[in-house]
């Protein structure tokens, strides 16, 4: 919601795992899971930039920290690293 693609989301329980809803709000040109979750380092996250952004400044990263799931943006100003989990741009 804070880099304006998506609106509203909700959490359904469906019974086993459940699933969330999201409401697309910006113009997403892609978006993808990171597969294998990379571990990055706060030092080595422009180099995942570089390889999965298409130019700096644009778009997002989304990892999991040991502060909570974070865009690397977040992650860089807390100075923390972890697992990378998705992108978006």
């Amino acid at each position: 919601q804070e880099y304006g693609y998506i609106g509203n989301f909700e959490y359904v329980e469906d019974g086993k795992a459940g699933e969330f809803r999201v409401q697309l709000v910006g113009n997403i040109n892609k978006c993808g899971a990171i597969r294998p979750r990379y571990a990055a380092k706060r030092t080595e996250l422009e180099k995942f930039e570089s390889r999965f952004l298409p130019a700096q400044d644009f778009g997002v990263l989304i990892l999991t920290t040991t502060k909570g799931v974070l865009s690397h943006r977040q992650a860089k100003e807390q100075g923390v690293g972890g697992k990378l989990l998705a992108y978006v741009y």
